[in-house]
């Protein structure tokens, strides 16, 4: 398999859960401005979307859209879902509510908005971070161990951070407790994010590499 990513966009919890889940796989990572991958090629004729993150698989098929590439992920390797009857739903249910509700809520971050806009969003992000709180049942989302869930989540505590966006106490634990994980570190050292793990400035993070709608 092949991953197409941008450092620190929503890509990096498809990187988080291919490591996590053990595989082999290729990784390239794009700019998102001019749409070309670190090897020179046209990123818009791997999708026709022109954002991460894009999955190609051993098929050749090629998987797009974050919650689709995770769900998969998830339905491949066990070790990165939830058992139960419900498990596979629950997850799905918290990769929506962060892609659609928390995710699309840091546009105004991203794309310069007004201060007052920032500020509004800032506040609604706190909002919907403390109502996910509020379903966590153990360490982490769902539990003990992880699932791709809770990788998701890590990139929205990272831009929280970036952006100084208030989150839940328990979600800096949780942050903590999935940055610690020799899986997430790989990635993170992968994409030049040593700096968050350190907890240095976020402005160290590279600029324009990173996009709302990755």
């Amino acid at each position: 398999m092949k991953l197409y990513y941008s450092p620190l966009a929503c890509s990096l919890a498809d990187h988080i859960a291919l490591i996590e889940a053990g595989v082999p796989f290729e990784r390239e990572s794009v700019n998102l401005k001019t749409k070309r991958t670190a090897s020179g090629a046209d990123f818009n004729a791997i999708t026709r979307k022109g954002y991460v993150p894009a999955l190609v698989l051993d098929s050749g098929e090629i998987l797009t859209e974050n919650i689709a590439i995770l769900d998969w992920l998830a339905m491949q390797y066990p070790v990165l879902s939830v058992s139960g009857d419900l498990g596979r739903t629950r997850v799905l249910e918290a990769l929506a509510f962060i892609s659609t509700e928390v995710h699309r809520s840091f546009k105004p971050m991203w794309h310069s908005g007004a201060e007052a806009e920032r500020a509004q969003a800032r506040a609604k992000i706190s909002g919907l971070l403390d109502s996910l709180a509020d379903t966590q049942v153990g360490d982490y989302l769902f539990g003990e161990t992880p699932s791709v869930a809770d990788f998701y989540l890590l990139v929205m505590l990272l831009w929280a951070e970036r952006f100084d966006v208030r989150i839940p106490v328990s979600f800096v634990a949780l942050r903590h407790r999935i940055v610690s994980r020799p899986a997430v570190q790989a990635a993170m050292r992968q994409e030049g994010l040593i700096s968050l793990m350190n907890n240095e400035p976020a402005s160290r993070v590279p600029e324009g590499r990173d996009h709302v709608d990755a």
